[in-house]
């Protein structure tokens, strides 16, 4: 999966978000209005036009699940594909997206429901919600209270992804299970020629510079963002670039040594390279320290064409061989309990799935206020360029 760019906009475009997403929509096929209710072949109620509208991140699904939804039910998947939350805000800023279903990210999430920007889901046309790990749905219940718009769907953690060989080569007892990889300038500039790079995704890697630091990742202090942007600016001299789906390949292919990156696509990195056959081993870990966790969820916009079709597309993916497959493919761990036990190699992997005492060091990423922000946004205006 390529989650990119886990960037926020900035507060002007959050105030416009408040006055978006009112009205009724169409369908981007038809001009009529809005069908009424009917039902498939197997009883679900679903919308007359037989047409579920998808916005989902790239690489985010196995092809085959939406086939066989189509196949099932008679209804065409028109699926469409973002790279970053922000285009999907931007989106929703618009309103009248003609979206049924679409996947915000936690602290997205958040202030999006706040804003109205989506209905809240008819918990009994999904019976599969029945599945949702409770540990899962309480962490994401902090952007969702009482899960009232939104399932989760994939949940994420960060950390050091790297290629073994070059690491163990420059630095034999490399922290690989550490923050210090990144944040000790005196660590991170041993692997400087082979090449490092870090996501593009601010609220989020503030949050485990925090970490690093021991202070709270949750903190709104302008004074702990500035002790962070200290140690972002010493170590940006020994990072090539800043982004947040470049690093799968270039991991895979030698071009870079390490990145700080998210698991699932971490783990397709160290897939791609054994595919490749040479000789490339790309491992993933969770900081001994803690680290930063994130929830991509599935919600419905207010003012969506087809919300049947939406809660039926939603229901089936939280099917526990449906979410399995889809772990399996894209080497994420979903938010089904049932499902682990369907999955292939990743259930076994602690970078995808941690055990519970990793899990307890982790810091769902926080929502941050919008005066946060702007100082997050300068902050990190001035890492990326150096200045």
């Amino acid at each position: 999966m390529s989650i990119a760019l886990r960037s926020f906009c900035i507060g002007a475009a959050l105030a416009a978000l408040f006055a978006g997403c009112s009205g009724s929509s169409k369908s981007p096929t038809d001009d009529t209005e809005t069908p009424t209710a009917g039902a498939t072949a197997s009883g679900a109620p679903t919308d007359s036009e037989k047409v579920v509208n998808v916005y989902n991140w790239s690489d985010y699904i196995e092809p085959a699940v939406i086939a066989d939804f189509q196949k099932e039910y008679g209804i065409k998947v028109n699926y469409d594909v973002f790279d970053s939350n922000e285009v999907l805000e931007t989106k929703l800023l618009t309103g009248h997206t003609n979206y049924d279903v679409v996947a915000p990210s936690g602290p997205f999430l958040a202030r999006q429901i706040q804003a109205g920007v989506y209905q809240k889901l008819d918990k009994a046309l999904l019976p599969n919600l029945r599945n949702l790990d409770p540990q899962i749905a309480r962490n994401e219940a902090q952007y969702d209270p009482g899960n009232a718009y939104s399932v989760t769907y994939m949940w994420i953690t960060s950390g050091p992804g790297y290629d073994t060989a070059k690491i163990k080569q420059r630095m034999p007892d490399a922290p690989v299970d550490s923050w210090r990889m990144f944040y000790d300038p005196t660590v991170i500039a041993k692997f400087a020629d082979c090449g490092v790079s870090l996501l593009d995704a601010p609220s989020e890697v503030i949050a485990t510079v925090m970490v690093f630091l021991g202070k709270d990742p949750n903190s709104d202090s302008p004074t702990d963002l500035q002790a962070a942007e200290k140690v972002l600016m010493a170590i940006r001299p020994y990072v090539r670039y800043v982004h947040s789906s470049r690093y799968i390949d270039d991991l895979a292919n030698g071009e870079i040594c390490l990145a700080l990156g998210w698991s699932g696509d971490v783990k397709q990195a160290h897939d791609r390279a054994r595919d490749a056959g040479k000789g490339i081993d790309v491992a993933y870990n969770i900081p001994r320290e803690g680290g930063v966790s994130n929830f991509d969820t599935l919600a419905i916009p207010a003012d969506a064409p087809h919300p049947k079709n939406g809660h039926l597309f939603i229901d089936y993916l939280l099917r526990p061989e449906v979410a399995a497959r889809n772990s399996n493919f894209i080497k994420y761990a979903n938010g089904d309990l049932p499902s682990a036990q369907l999955s292939d190699a990743v259930k076994n992997d602690p970078g995808i799935y941690p055990p519970p005492q990793v899990q307890a060091k982790l810091h769902p990423e926080p929502t941050r206020s919008p005066e946060y922000t702007r100082l997050l946004t300068r902050t990190w205006t001035r890492f990326k360029t150096g200045k």
